[in-house]
């Protein structure tokens, strides 16, 4: 049996050991810990910058901007650099440590196992096993001292092995917890740079949105540089990536409270209202309004002339002057009752309806077939009522002018209008979404407009026309398709069928067409000829029948349906989307 001193160096090599696997044990923690902060950090909602950016900035602004986002850069990666070094500082320390210990342990056990004389003993043996001798003569009596040494020093020497390759296995544990705490903070670099990635993606897209505070937001980074010890201490400490994203997320929450704001419209917000919905009651309430002044008298011949206002300039006119009312100014980003009250009274100050009607005496020819083949022309006289109406609409700067706005609320305006936000526009208004079929999407926002004053006038007739091809390319436009050559421009149907023909991009009635295809019809009515006499946009196809939107129809916007392969289809455009 063991002595007394022997199992005090077993205890004490397994404590070394326990103390051994602690320390390794709270290092690998403090890298999982160190992972799991730095993955913390970098973990940002996509919604938000991401979806509301275009990608140029004013050349000035754009170089405050990206000298910014260098310096964090900068201080970044020396922040990356320095937490790697410390790291390995860090293991090889541990490390030195762990081999200086179990080299103490084991110098102090061989010295307990060394042999050397005692007083009263000739004998050589350790301390302990000298302790272990007496211990073992009074409780043996029979045994000798000789034996019990030899014994105790055995023993002893078999636990100086056993601590030995202890030691050894602790020695390898801590390198292989080391290795792996390197690797974890290499990984941990390697999701770092990806976050600054990420981070100067966000915080370009969310600059540009936002061209016209640019200049505030440049001098607000500056002063919070300038002014924030905390700020330039956390960027030294390596803890630059989740300032970076806090600066993106601030950058955003001014976007949302300037004019820029109106770009964030499109999604209910949780009052059951959006942009687009409301835009989309006012449509209605406009068309009431035009269908009215048609019933409101009888006439004999309707003529309309003018055109509404576009949205986006309502839109725009109404975020600088609610955003920027000196007594009362409110965010544009959401939509509520009170706000859709101040948009309608916006858009009924653009667009103005009149209507007058005339009686007009006027000679008549009417032809008439004798029944000998002879053609007789008959003159009368007839008193006929015209009913007149006409659109007129104010513009962006008109309306500036009318509400007296100051030089910055102009400059708000312009670059609200500027062509380079038509994409966000077209968000806000239609919902779209990028996919191939966006032109449906803006189709389908007409639906119920009356007259098709929009599309024609747009086209630059001054007065009505057959007008089912101009609200096509009408569509086609505000989805940038005219400009990139995907959709040609045109006012006859004829041409529009010709222009996909000669690129072979034209299917004819017995195929099956998917959404944001043009269609083509040649009517019976008058004689099918093979040359096209309206045209529409399909929608979509379902249990074999084809969902249109077309213009002109029945002189609205309306949603049409006609079986696969039906007569009346002269046949398909496809665009290249």
């Amino acid at each position: 049996m063991p002595d007394i001193k022997t199992r005090d160096i077993a205890k004490g090599t397994i404590k070394t050991i326990d103390k051994s696997a602690v320390a390794a044990e709270r290092m690998k923690s403090a890298f999982i810990q160190t992972k799991e902060k730095a993955e913390h950090s970098v973990d940002v909602p996509e919604s938000s910058a991401e979806e509301y950016a275009s990608n140029r900035l004013e050349s000035g602004i754009d170089r405050v901007s990206h000298e910014a986002v260098h310096q964090f850069d900068k201080q970044g990666r020396k922040g990356v650099q320095a937490t790697k070094q410390n790291i390995v500082k860090a293991k090889d320390g541990i490390q030195k440590f762990k081999e200086k210990r179990a080299a103490q342990s084991l110098q102090k056990q061989a010295q307990a196992a060394a042999p050397r004389k005692s007083v009263g003993q000739s004998i050589k043996a350790v301390e302990q096993p000298k302790k272990a001798v007496k211990e073992s003569a009074r409780s043996a009596g029979k045994k000798t001292i000789k034996t019990v040494g030899k014994g105790s020093a055995k023993t002893a020497q078999k636990t100086v092995k056993t601590a030995e390759r202890t030691a050894k296995t602790t020695v390898k544990t801590a390198q292989r917890t080391a290795k792996a705490a390197q690797k974890t903070a290499q990984a941990t670099v390697k999701a770092s740079q990806r976050a600054v990635q990420a981070a100067r993606a966000a915080a370009r897209a969310a600059v540009v949105t936002a061209k016209a505070i640019a200049k505030a937001i440049a001098l607000a980074v500056k002063a919070i540089i300038a002014g924030t010890k905390a700020l330039i201490a956390a960027i030294a400490a390596g803890g630059w990536i989740a300032v970076l994203v806090i600066i993106v997320i601030c950058l955003i929450g001014m976007i949302i409270g300037s004019v820029f704001g109106i770009f964030f419209s499109g999604e209910d917000s949780g009052t059951g209202m959006s942009m687009q919905t409301v835009v989309q009651e006012i449509n209605i309430e406009y068309d009431t309004k035009l269908q009215d002044e048609k019933t409101s008298v009888s006439y004999d011949v309707l003529e309309m002339s003018g055109s509404r206002a576009v949205w986006k300039e309502v839109l725009a006119v109404y975020s600088v002057k609610v955003n920027t009312d000196p007594d009362n100014p409110q965010e544009v980003a959401t939509m509520d009752e009170s706000k859709k009250q101040l948009l309608t009274d916006i858009f009924w100050e653009m667009n103005e309806i009149r209507s007058s009607t005339d009686t007009k005496t006027e000679t008549v020819i009417t032809e008439t077939d004798d029944g000998h083949g002879n053609i007789v022309e008959t003159e009368s006289t007839v008193t006929q009522t015209y009913l007149y109406i006409t659109v007129s609409h104010k513009t962006a700067d008109e309306m500036a002018a009318q509400y007296g706005f100051n030089e910055e609320q102009k400059e708000y305006l312009a670059e609200l209008l500027a062509d380079e936000n038509n994409s966000l526009w077209s968000q806000v208004l239609y919902g779209i979404t990028g996919t191939d079929d966006q032109i449906v999407t803006v189709a389908l926002s007409q639906i119920g407009t009356m007259g098709g004053d929009p599309y024609w006038s747009w086209y630059g007739f001054n007065s009505r026309v057959e007008w089912c091809a101009c609200f096509v390319s009408w569509c086609a436009n505000e989805c940038g398709y005219i400009d990139a050559g995907v959709i040609p421009k045109y006012a006859g149907c004829v041409n529009g069928v010709q222009w996909f023909k000669d690129r072979g991009q034209w299917l004819d009635n017995s195929a099956e067409p998917t959404p944001g295809m043009i269609i083509f019809f040649d009517w019976a009515s008058g004689g099918q000829d093979g040359l096209s006499d309206h045209t529409g946009i399909v929608q979509k196809v379902e249990n074999g029948r084809v969902y249109t939107v077309e213009g002109n129809s029945g002189d609205s916007v309306r949603q049409n349906s006609y079986p696969v392969g039906y007569y009346e289809i002269l046949g398909y455009g496809a665009p290249a989307y």
